[in-house]
Protein backbone atom coordinates (compact mmCIF):
# COMPACT_ATOMS: atom_id res chain seq x y z
CA UNK A 1 0.00 0.00 0.00
CA UNK A 2 1.29 3.79 -0.57
CA UNK A 3 1.22 6.11 1.96
CA UNK A 4 -0.58 9.53 2.06
CA UNK A 5 1.75 11.60 -0.03
CA UNK A 6 2.48 9.09 -2.92
CA UNK A 7 -0.95 8.90 -2.66
CA UNK A 8 -1.83 12.18 -3.34
CA UNK A 9 0.50 12.59 -5.76
CA UNK A 10 -1.01 9.75 -7.99
CA UNK A 11 -4.40 11.55 -7.31
CA UNK A 12 -2.87 15.28 -8.34
CA UNK A 13 -1.91 12.93 -11.93
CA UNK A 14 -4.78 11.33 -12.45
CA UNK A 15 -6.92 14.70 -12.25
CA UNK A 16 -4.10 16.84 -14.41
CA UNK A 17 -5.77 17.59 -17.66
CA UNK A 18 -8.64 18.50 -15.53
CA UNK A 19 -6.66 20.88 -13.35
CA UNK A 20 -5.56 21.99 -17.14
CA UNK A 21 -8.97 22.46 -18.27
CA UNK A 22 -10.11 24.29 -15.10
CA UNK A 23 -7.31 26.74 -15.24
CA UNK A 24 -8.42 27.69 -18.71
CA UNK A 25 -11.78 28.38 -18.07
CA UNK A 26 -10.82 30.76 -15.01
CA UNK A 27 -8.29 32.35 -17.26
CA UNK A 28 -10.34 33.08 -20.08
CA UNK A 29 -13.15 34.27 -17.44
CA UNK A 30 -10.35 37.20 -16.63
CA UNK A 31 -12.96 38.31 -14.25
CA UNK A 32 -11.74 41.44 -12.12
CA UNK A 33 -12.00 42.42 -8.15
CA UNK A 34 -15.25 42.44 -6.56
CA UNK A 35 -16.92 41.45 -10.12
CA UNK A 36 -16.01 37.35 -10.55
CA UNK A 37 -19.52 36.18 -10.64
CA UNK A 38 -18.65 33.06 -13.09
CA UNK A 39 -15.20 32.35 -11.93
CA UNK A 40 -16.99 32.44 -8.75
CA UNK A 41 -19.82 30.46 -9.33
CA UNK A 42 -18.09 27.73 -11.02
CA UNK A 43 -15.39 27.25 -8.02
CA UNK A 44 -19.30 27.04 -5.93
CA UNK A 45 -20.43 24.37 -8.41
CA UNK A 46 -17.01 22.22 -8.77
CA UNK A 47 -16.58 21.96 -4.64
CA UNK A 48 -20.29 20.82 -4.13
CA UNK A 49 -19.63 18.16 -6.78
CA UNK A 50 -16.99 17.19 -4.53
CA UNK A 51 -18.81 16.73 -1.81
CA UNK A 52 -17.99 19.85 0.31
CA UNK A 53 -20.97 22.05 1.82
CA UNK A 54 -20.79 25.79 0.86
CA UNK A 55 -21.60 28.74 1.83
CA UNK A 56 -22.49 31.45 -1.24
CA UNK A 57 -21.94 35.26 -0.55
CA UNK A 58 -19.82 34.45 2.47
CA UNK A 59 -19.20 37.79 4.25
CA UNK A 60 -22.41 39.67 2.94
CA UNK A 61 -19.33 39.63 -0.61
CA UNK A 62 -21.20 37.79 -3.29
CA UNK A 63 -18.62 36.58 -5.26
CA UNK A 64 -16.69 35.46 -2.16
CA UNK A 65 -17.61 31.68 -0.70
CA UNK A 66 -17.05 29.32 2.14
CA UNK A 67 -16.55 25.30 1.46
CA UNK A 68 -16.46 22.60 4.10
CA UNK A 69 -15.50 19.18 4.02
CA UNK A 70 -15.23 16.92 6.77
CA UNK A 71 -13.98 13.43 7.60
CA UNK A 72 -14.48 13.35 11.66
CA UNK A 73 -13.20 14.87 14.44
CA UNK A 74 -9.58 16.29 14.01
CA UNK A 75 -7.94 19.67 12.85
CA UNK A 76 -8.85 22.09 10.15
CA UNK A 77 -6.69 23.21 7.83
CA UNK A 78 -7.56 26.09 5.50
CA UNK A 79 -6.71 27.07 2.24
CA UNK A 80 -8.01 29.38 -1.05
CA UNK A 81 -8.68 30.66 -4.47
CA UNK A 82 -8.16 33.85 -5.85
CA UNK A 83 -9.50 34.23 -8.90
CA UNK A 84 -9.81 38.25 -9.62
CA UNK A 85 -7.81 39.56 -12.89
CA UNK A 86 -6.38 42.70 -13.61
CA UNK A 87 -8.36 45.51 -15.76
CA UNK A 88 -6.41 46.45 -18.98
CA UNK A 89 -4.11 43.41 -19.17
CA UNK A 90 -6.10 41.38 -21.51
CA UNK A 91 -3.85 38.95 -23.28
CA UNK A 92 -4.28 35.86 -25.34
CA UNK A 93 -2.80 32.81 -24.80
CA UNK A 94 -0.21 33.33 -27.59
CA UNK A 95 3.19 33.89 -28.38
CA UNK A 96 2.31 37.37 -29.68
CA UNK A 97 0.62 40.44 -27.98
CA UNK A 98 -3.36 40.18 -28.81
CA UNK A 99 -6.54 40.82 -26.95
CA UNK A 100 -8.58 37.59 -25.94
CA UNK A 101 -10.87 36.87 -28.97
CA UNK A 102 -13.88 39.67 -29.25
CA UNK A 103 -12.45 41.51 -26.27
CA UNK A 104 -10.98 45.55 -26.13
CA UNK A 105 -7.29 45.37 -24.90
CA UNK A 106 -8.72 47.19 -21.76
CA UNK A 107 -10.23 44.18 -20.52
CA UNK A 108 -9.35 41.83 -17.88
CA UNK A 109 -7.01 39.24 -17.68
CA UNK A 110 -4.73 37.23 -15.32
CA UNK A 111 -1.34 38.52 -14.58
CA UNK A 112 0.17 36.16 -11.52
CA UNK A 113 -2.26 34.69 -12.60
CA UNK A 114 -4.39 34.01 -9.87
CA UNK A 115 -6.44 31.57 -11.87
CA UNK A 116 -3.31 29.36 -11.74
CA UNK A 117 -3.15 30.45 -7.92
CA UNK A 118 -6.87 29.01 -7.54
CA UNK A 119 -6.51 25.89 -9.34
CA UNK A 120 -3.06 24.46 -8.12
CA UNK A 121 -4.69 25.63 -4.10
CA UNK A 122 -7.35 23.22 -5.01
CA UNK A 123 -5.99 20.10 -6.85
CA UNK A 124 -4.17 20.22 -3.55
CA UNK A 125 -6.88 20.60 -1.71
CA UNK A 126 -8.86 18.01 -3.22
CA UNK A 127 -6.06 15.37 -3.80
CA UNK A 128 -5.27 15.85 0.32
CA UNK A 129 -9.08 14.87 0.77
CA UNK A 130 -8.99 11.65 -1.51
CA UNK A 131 -6.24 10.28 0.79
CA UNK A 132 -8.07 11.21 3.90
CA UNK A 133 -10.91 8.81 2.38
CA UNK A 134 -8.73 5.90 1.35
CA UNK A 135 -6.46 6.23 4.52
CA UNK A 136 -9.27 7.20 7.27
CA UNK A 137 -7.35 10.46 8.04
CA UNK A 138 -9.91 12.03 10.00
CA UNK A 139 -9.86 16.26 10.04
CA UNK A 140 -11.80 18.77 8.29
CA UNK A 141 -10.72 20.95 5.17
CA UNK A 142 -11.51 24.50 5.03
CA UNK A 143 -11.28 26.03 1.29
CA UNK A 144 -12.07 29.57 0.97
CA UNK A 145 -13.10 32.17 -2.20
CA UNK A 146 -11.41 35.19 -1.75
CA UNK A 147 -12.25 38.20 -4.40
CA UNK A 148 -10.58 41.13 -4.84
CA UNK A 149 -7.35 40.59 -4.35
CA UNK A 150 -5.81 42.90 -6.12
CA UNK A 151 -7.55 45.44 -3.44
CA UNK A 152 -6.70 43.59 -0.43
CA UNK A 153 -10.45 43.13 -0.61
CA UNK A 154 -12.28 40.07 1.04
CA UNK A 155 -9.44 38.73 3.14
CA UNK A 156 -10.06 41.55 6.09
CA UNK A 157 -13.96 41.19 5.88
CA UNK A 158 -13.62 37.35 6.28
CA UNK A 159 -11.35 37.43 9.24
CA UNK A 160 -13.29 40.28 11.04
CA UNK A 161 -16.57 38.34 11.16
CA UNK A 162 -15.12 35.43 12.35
CA UNK A 163 -14.33 33.17 9.22
CA UNK A 164 -10.77 32.25 10.40
CA UNK A 165 -11.48 31.56 14.18
CA UNK A 166 -11.97 27.57 13.50
CA UNK A 167 -8.88 27.02 11.55
CA UNK A 168 -6.00 25.43 13.12
CA UNK A 169 -3.39 26.03 10.35
CA UNK A 170 -3.44 27.58 7.01
CA UNK A 171 -1.83 27.22 3.67
CA UNK A 172 -1.24 30.25 1.48
CA UNK A 173 -0.12 29.45 -2.06
CA UNK A 174 1.08 32.00 -4.54
CA UNK A 175 2.83 31.65 -8.06
CA UNK A 176 6.06 33.39 -7.71
CA UNK A 177 6.08 37.31 -8.38
CA UNK A 178 9.65 38.32 -7.55
CA UNK A 179 12.64 36.41 -6.95
CA UNK A 180 14.48 34.93 -4.84
CA UNK A 181 10.71 34.08 -3.86
CA UNK A 182 10.65 30.87 -6.42
CA UNK A 183 10.07 27.59 -5.59
CA UNK A 184 10.43 28.44 -1.57
CA UNK A 185 8.41 29.70 1.46
CA UNK A 186 8.98 33.36 3.29
CA UNK A 187 10.93 32.84 6.43
CA UNK A 188 10.81 36.03 8.58
CA UNK A 189 10.14 38.81 5.98
CA UNK A 190 6.45 38.27 5.01
CA UNK A 191 4.19 41.11 3.23
CA UNK A 192 3.37 44.07 5.31
CA UNK A 193 0.24 46.61 5.90
CA UNK A 194 -2.51 47.50 3.11
CA UNK A 195 -4.78 50.17 3.33
CA UNK A 196 -6.96 51.04 0.31
CA UNK A 197 -9.50 53.91 0.55
CA UNK A 198 -12.28 55.91 -1.65
CA UNK A 199 -12.75 59.29 -1.44
CA UNK A 200 -16.05 60.97 -3.04
CA UNK A 201 -16.47 64.15 -4.03
CA UNK A 202 -20.36 65.44 -4.45
CA UNK A 203 -20.99 68.70 -5.50
CA UNK A 204 -25.04 68.34 -4.05
CA UNK A 205 -25.59 72.45 -4.36
CA UNK A 206 -23.76 74.05 -7.12
CA UNK A 207 -26.66 76.87 -7.16
CA UNK A 208 -25.06 78.05 -3.57
CA UNK A 209 -22.11 78.88 -5.43
CA UNK A 210 -22.30 82.47 -6.32
CA UNK A 211 -25.43 84.67 -6.36
CA UNK A 212 -27.86 84.03 -9.54
CA UNK A 213 -26.98 86.77 -12.44
CA UNK A 214 -29.70 89.37 -12.18
CA UNK A 215 -33.10 88.80 -12.99
CA UNK A 216 -32.13 85.01 -13.95
CA UNK A 217 -35.34 82.56 -14.16
CA UNK A 218 -33.46 80.31 -13.15
CA UNK A 219 -31.31 79.90 -10.25
CA UNK A 220 -28.76 77.71 -12.34
CA UNK A 221 -28.98 79.41 -15.49
CA UNK A 222 -26.27 78.38 -17.86
CA UNK A 223 -24.90 81.87 -18.23
CA UNK A 224 -23.87 82.09 -14.48
CA UNK A 225 -20.81 81.23 -13.24
CA UNK A 226 -20.35 77.70 -12.77
CA UNK A 227 -19.40 75.34 -9.08
CA UNK A 228 -16.15 74.47 -9.70
CA UNK A 229 -17.39 70.55 -8.65
CA UNK A 230 -16.27 67.04 -7.56
CA UNK A 231 -13.92 66.56 -11.44
CA UNK A 232 -11.90 69.73 -10.11
CA UNK A 233 -11.99 68.45 -6.23
CA UNK A 234 -10.51 65.55 -7.63
CA UNK A 235 -7.50 66.64 -9.90
CA UNK A 236 -6.96 68.81 -6.81
CA UNK A 237 -6.53 66.14 -4.89
CA UNK A 238 -4.76 64.22 -7.21
CA UNK A 239 -2.31 66.97 -7.83
CA UNK A 240 -2.22 67.25 -3.89
CA UNK A 241 -1.44 64.10 -3.52
CA UNK A 242 1.53 63.79 -5.74
CA UNK A 243 3.16 67.09 -4.43
CA UNK A 244 2.65 66.03 -0.98
CA UNK A 245 4.65 62.49 -1.85
CA UNK A 246 8.12 63.17 -0.20
CA UNK A 247 6.66 64.66 2.80
CA UNK A 248 4.51 61.42 3.46
CA UNK A 249 7.17 58.74 4.98
CA UNK A 250 11.06 58.81 4.36
CA UNK A 251 12.52 57.55 1.34
CA UNK A 252 12.95 54.29 2.68
CA UNK A 253 10.80 51.21 3.72
CA UNK A 254 9.24 50.18 0.56
CA UNK A 255 6.40 51.85 0.72
CA UNK A 256 3.82 52.65 -2.02
CA UNK A 257 0.94 54.76 -2.84
CA UNK A 258 -0.97 54.10 -6.26
CA UNK A 259 -4.30 55.51 -7.03
CA UNK A 260 -7.70 54.71 -9.46
CA UNK A 261 -10.18 57.18 -11.13
CA UNK A 262 -13.64 55.21 -10.16
CA UNK A 263 -16.07 57.63 -11.65
CA UNK A 264 -15.51 61.25 -12.98
CA UNK A 265 -18.53 64.05 -13.93
CA UNK A 266 -21.43 62.82 -14.10
CA UNK A 267 -22.13 65.79 -16.15
CA UNK A 268 -21.81 66.40 -19.87
CA UNK A 269 -19.49 69.43 -21.11
CA UNK A 270 -22.69 71.85 -20.41
CA UNK A 271 -22.50 74.34 -18.18
CA UNK A 272 -23.29 72.22 -15.48
CA UNK A 273 -21.02 71.96 -12.37
CA UNK A 274 -20.02 68.12 -12.31
CA UNK A 275 -21.96 66.22 -9.17
CA UNK A 276 -19.73 63.27 -8.80
CA UNK A 277 -16.21 62.16 -8.61
CA UNK A 278 -14.09 59.25 -7.08
CA UNK A 279 -10.94 57.80 -6.54
CA UNK A 280 -9.63 55.35 -4.95
CA UNK A 281 -6.07 54.87 -3.55
CA UNK A 282 -4.48 52.10 -2.08
CA UNK A 283 -0.88 51.76 0.01
CA UNK A 284 1.07 49.28 1.09
CA UNK A 285 3.77 49.62 3.91
CA UNK A 286 5.95 47.88 6.02
CA UNK A 287 4.07 48.30 8.89
CA UNK A 288 0.79 49.91 10.59
CA UNK A 289 1.78 53.41 11.68
CA UNK A 290 3.43 54.43 8.11
CA UNK A 291 0.09 53.57 7.04
CA UNK A 292 -1.92 55.79 9.47
CA UNK A 293 0.53 58.45 9.02
CA UNK A 294 -0.41 58.24 4.77
CA UNK A 295 -4.05 57.91 5.96
CA UNK A 296 -4.49 61.49 7.71
CA UNK A 297 -2.73 63.25 4.88
CA UNK A 298 -4.87 61.72 2.13
CA UNK A 299 -7.70 62.91 4.48
CA UNK A 300 -6.05 66.07 5.05
CA UNK A 301 -6.02 66.73 0.86
CA UNK A 302 -9.38 65.52 0.57
CA UNK A 303 -10.95 68.28 2.91
CA UNK A 304 -8.62 71.13 1.23
CA UNK A 305 -9.89 69.48 -2.28
CA UNK A 306 -13.38 69.41 -1.28
CA UNK A 307 -13.59 73.43 0.43
CA UNK A 308 -11.58 74.91 -2.62
CA UNK A 309 -14.17 73.28 -4.78
CA UNK A 310 -17.46 73.91 -3.66
CA UNK A 311 -17.71 70.17 -2.80
CA UNK A 312 -18.05 67.70 0.33
CA UNK A 313 -15.72 64.53 0.67
CA UNK A 314 -16.78 61.25 1.74
CA UNK A 315 -14.50 58.57 2.42
CA UNK A 316 -15.13 54.72 1.89
CA UNK A 317 -13.20 52.07 3.13
CA UNK A 318 -12.09 49.69 0.90
CA UNK A 319 -9.61 47.28 2.56
CA UNK A 320 -7.71 47.76 5.77
CA UNK A 321 -5.09 44.52 6.08
CA UNK A 322 -2.61 44.15 9.15
CA UNK A 323 1.12 42.92 7.95
CA UNK A 324 2.16 39.17 8.08
CA UNK A 325 3.42 36.69 10.90
CA UNK A 326 6.06 34.31 10.37
CA UNK A 327 5.54 30.53 11.28
CA UNK A 328 8.70 28.81 11.56
CA UNK A 329 7.61 25.13 12.07
CA UNK A 330 5.17 25.01 9.40
CA UNK A 331 7.66 26.89 6.49
CA UNK A 332 9.98 24.01 6.99
CA UNK A 333 7.94 21.56 6.95
CA UNK A 334 6.37 22.74 4.19
CA UNK A 335 8.98 23.33 2.30
CA UNK A 336 10.37 19.71 2.70
CA UNK A 337 7.25 19.19 1.20
CA UNK A 338 8.17 21.25 -2.07
CA UNK A 339 11.37 19.34 -2.34
CA UNK A 340 9.27 15.92 -2.31
CA UNK A 341 7.03 17.08 -4.64
CA UNK A 342 9.54 18.70 -7.28
CA UNK A 343 9.69 22.53 -8.68
CA UNK A 344 7.91 22.74 -12.07
CA UNK A 345 9.94 21.36 -15.26
CA UNK A 346 9.08 22.52 -18.74
CA UNK A 347 8.58 20.04 -21.94
CA UNK A 348 9.86 20.36 -25.57
CA UNK A 349 6.16 22.13 -25.81
CA UNK A 350 7.02 24.92 -23.33
CA UNK A 351 9.89 25.75 -24.46
CA UNK A 352 9.01 26.03 -28.35
CA UNK A 353 6.35 28.29 -27.22
CA UNK A 354 9.22 30.53 -24.87
CA UNK A 355 11.38 30.52 -28.32
CA UNK A 356 8.32 31.79 -30.70
CA UNK A 357 7.78 34.32 -28.27
CA UNK A 358 11.66 35.34 -27.95
CA UNK A 359 11.33 35.36 -31.87
CA UNK A 360 8.73 37.12 -32.30
CA UNK A 361 10.45 39.99 -29.74
CA UNK A 362 13.38 40.17 -32.16
CA UNK A 363 15.22 38.07 -29.62
CA UNK A 364 17.77 35.21 -30.84
CA UNK A 365 15.76 32.28 -29.30
CA UNK A 366 17.65 30.63 -26.69
CA UNK A 367 17.79 26.74 -26.11
CA UNK A 368 17.32 26.93 -22.48
CA UNK A 369 14.75 29.88 -22.65
CA UNK A 370 13.32 29.99 -18.93
CA UNK A 371 15.22 31.14 -16.48
CA UNK A 372 16.28 28.80 -13.71
CA UNK A 373 14.85 29.94 -10.90
CA UNK A 374 11.21 28.77 -12.04
CA UNK A 375 12.76 24.89 -11.42
CA UNK A 376 15.13 25.09 -8.77
CA UNK A 377 14.34 25.17 -5.17
CA UNK A 378 16.09 27.73 -2.37
CA UNK A 379 15.72 26.98 0.77
CA UNK A 380 14.02 29.80 2.50
CA UNK A 381 16.59 30.73 5.28
CA UNK A 382 18.64 31.52 1.69
CA UNK A 383 16.15 33.33 -0.07
CA UNK A 384 15.81 35.56 3.27
CA UNK A 385 19.40 36.22 3.38
CA UNK A 386 19.02 37.59 -0.41
CA UNK A 387 16.31 39.40 0.41
CA UNK A 388 17.23 40.85 3.14
CA UNK A 389 20.30 42.14 1.11
CA UNK A 390 17.78 45.20 -0.43
CA UNK A 391 15.98 45.86 2.90
CA UNK A 392 17.27 48.03 5.83
CA UNK A 393 17.84 46.03 8.87
CA UNK A 394 14.99 47.80 10.67
CA UNK A 395 11.93 46.74 8.03
CA UNK A 396 10.39 43.46 8.88
CA UNK A 397 8.36 42.94 6.19
CA UNK A 398 8.02 44.07 2.20
CA UNK A 399 5.63 43.87 -0.34
CA UNK A 400 1.53 43.03 -0.42
CA UNK A 401 -0.80 40.46 0.00
CA UNK A 402 -3.70 40.03 2.30
CA UNK A 403 -2.94 36.73 3.19
CA UNK A 404 -1.60 38.05 6.00
CA UNK A 405 -4.66 38.43 7.74
CA UNK A 406 -5.06 34.50 8.20
CA UNK A 407 -1.26 34.97 9.87
CA UNK A 408 -3.34 36.27 13.35
CA UNK A 409 -5.47 33.61 13.21
CA UNK A 410 -3.53 30.34 13.15
CA UNK A 411 -0.32 29.36 11.52
CA UNK A 412 0.25 30.07 8.56
CA UNK A 413 3.08 29.25 5.67
CA UNK A 414 3.49 31.59 2.29
CA UNK A 415 4.24 29.36 -0.51
CA UNK A 416 5.65 30.33 -3.45
CA UNK A 417 6.15 27.70 -6.52
CA UNK A 418 8.31 28.98 -9.84
CA UNK A 419 5.83 30.58 -12.38
CA UNK A 420 7.00 30.12 -16.23
CA UNK A 421 10.00 33.28 -16.66
CA UNK A 422 11.71 34.18 -19.76
CA UNK A 423 15.72 34.29 -19.42
CA UNK A 424 16.53 38.03 -20.45
CA UNK A 425 19.31 38.83 -22.16
CA UNK A 426 21.68 41.64 -21.06
CA UNK A 427 19.69 44.81 -20.48
CA UNK A 428 16.25 43.76 -21.68
CA UNK A 429 13.32 43.41 -20.21
CA UNK A 430 10.14 41.40 -21.53
CA UNK A 431 7.04 43.64 -22.27
CA UNK A 432 4.11 42.57 -19.97
CA UNK A 433 1.78 40.57 -22.15
CA UNK A 434 4.77 38.25 -22.41
CA UNK A 435 4.55 36.87 -18.94
CA UNK A 436 0.87 37.47 -19.15
CA UNK A 437 0.54 34.83 -21.98
CA UNK A 438 2.55 32.27 -20.20
CA UNK A 439 -0.46 31.92 -17.50
CA UNK A 440 -2.72 31.25 -20.27
CA UNK A 441 -0.77 28.33 -22.29
CA UNK A 442 -0.77 25.20 -20.55
CA UNK A 443 2.42 23.56 -21.59
CA UNK A 444 3.84 26.70 -20.10
CA UNK A 445 1.61 27.18 -16.74
CA UNK A 446 0.34 23.63 -16.14
CA UNK A 447 3.47 22.28 -14.55
CA UNK A 448 3.41 24.92 -11.80
CA UNK A 449 -0.29 24.23 -11.02
CA UNK A 450 0.79 20.20 -11.04
CA UNK A 451 4.01 21.41 -8.23
CA UNK A 452 1.71 23.67 -6.61
CA UNK A 453 -1.15 21.15 -5.76
CA UNK A 454 1.37 18.18 -4.77
CA UNK A 455 3.00 20.37 -2.41
CA UNK A 456 -0.40 21.51 -0.87
CA UNK A 457 -1.53 18.11 -1.00
CA UNK A 458 1.13 16.86 1.35
CA UNK A 459 1.42 20.08 3.87
CA UNK A 460 -1.94 18.92 4.59
CA UNK A 461 -1.53 15.49 5.07
CA UNK A 462 1.43 16.42 7.89
CA UNK A 463 -0.95 18.86 9.21
CA UNK A 464 -3.48 15.87 10.21
CA UNK A 465 -0.72 13.10 11.12
CA UNK A 466 1.63 14.76 12.64
CA UNK A 467 0.65 16.18 15.96
CA UNK A 468 3.60 17.37 16.94
CA UNK A 469 4.26 19.57 14.06
CA UNK A 470 0.55 21.21 14.32
CA UNK A 471 1.33 21.40 18.31
CA UNK A 472 4.70 23.79 17.41
CA UNK A 473 3.16 25.56 14.83
CA UNK A 474 0.93 26.49 17.39
CA UNK A 475 3.39 27.39 20.04
CA UNK A 476 5.22 29.53 17.82
CA UNK A 477 2.03 31.45 16.97
CA UNK A 478 1.35 31.62 20.52
CA UNK A 479 4.59 33.15 21.42
CA UNK A 480 4.94 35.35 18.30
CA UNK A 481 1.34 36.92 19.15
CA UNK A 482 1.94 37.46 23.12
CA UNK A 483 -0.13 34.73 23.98
CA UNK A 484 -2.39 33.79 20.90
CA UNK A 485 -5.66 35.61 19.62
CA UNK A 486 -5.94 38.12 22.11
CA UNK A 487 -2.47 38.53 23.41
CA UNK A 488 -0.18 41.12 23.75
CA UNK A 489 1.69 41.32 20.37
CA UNK A 490 -1.63 40.50 18.65
CA UNK A 491 -3.07 42.09 15.94
CA UNK A 492 -6.82 42.26 15.88
CA UNK A 493 -8.86 42.34 12.61
CA UNK A 494 -8.62 46.39 11.47
CA UNK A 495 -12.19 45.86 9.48
CA UNK A 496 -14.64 48.03 10.47
CA UNK A 497 -16.66 48.64 6.77
CA UNK A 498 -19.21 46.67 4.99
CA UNK A 499 -17.87 44.98 1.97
CA UNK A 500 -17.42 47.59 -0.96
CA UNK A 501 -18.87 46.05 -3.58
CA UNK A 502 -21.36 48.79 -4.84
CA UNK A 503 -18.83 51.26 -6.33
CA UNK A 504 -18.11 51.25 -10.19
CA UNK A 505 -15.30 48.66 -10.55
CA UNK A 506 -14.66 47.80 -13.77
CA UNK A 507 -16.33 44.99 -15.27
CA UNK A 508 -17.97 42.95 -18.08
CA UNK A 509 -21.55 44.28 -19.01
CA UNK A 510 -24.47 42.78 -21.29
CA UNK A 511 -25.51 45.59 -24.24
CA UNK A 512 -27.42 44.77 -27.18
CA UNK A 513 -24.62 44.57 -28.69
CA UNK A 514 -23.71 40.89 -26.15
CA UNK A 515 -21.47 40.90 -23.32
CA UNK A 516 -18.48 42.97 -23.49
CA UNK A 517 -15.73 45.13 -21.58
CA UNK A 518 -17.67 48.03 -20.16
CA UNK A 519 -14.78 50.05 -22.37
CA UNK A 520 -15.69 48.09 -25.70
CA UNK A 521 -13.93 47.01 -27.89
CA UNK A 522 -12.86 49.73 -30.78
CA UNK A 523 -11.46 48.90 -34.66
CA UNK A 524 -8.22 49.39 -33.48
CA UNK A 525 -8.62 46.73 -31.19
CA UNK A 526 -9.77 44.26 -33.50
CA UNK A 527 -6.76 45.35 -36.13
Amino acid sequence: MTDPKNYCFDRVAARRSGLSDWNQLIWHYGETAWREYKSAAWYVARLRAEGFAVEEGSGGMPTAFVAIWSNGPGPTVGAYAEYDAVPGNCQKAAAYKAPRDGLSRHAGGHTDPHSALGIGALGGVLAAKAAMERFGIPGRLKFFGEPAEKVRGSKPIHAALGYYDDVDAFISFHPCYMLPLSNTVRWNTHCGAGYAKIYSFECDEPETWLAAGEGAAIPAAHATARAPGANEALFRMFSGVKHARESMLPNAGGWSLNEAILVAGQATADNLAPQLAQIQYIWRTPDLAMAEIIDRVLDRNAEAAAAATHCRVVRHWVSKSRPGLPNHALARATYANLELAGAPQFGPEAVRVAQEIQRNLGIEPMAAPFDEACSTPIDPEEAERRLRQQLPPWQENFTSDDYTEMCWHAPTVRLYIGRPMLKAPAGYRYPDWAMNALGGIRATIDPMIVSASRTVAATIVDLLTDADLLERAKAEFVERTGGGIGGGDWIAPLCDYPPPIDFRWPEYVTTPRGEEWWIPTTAADRR
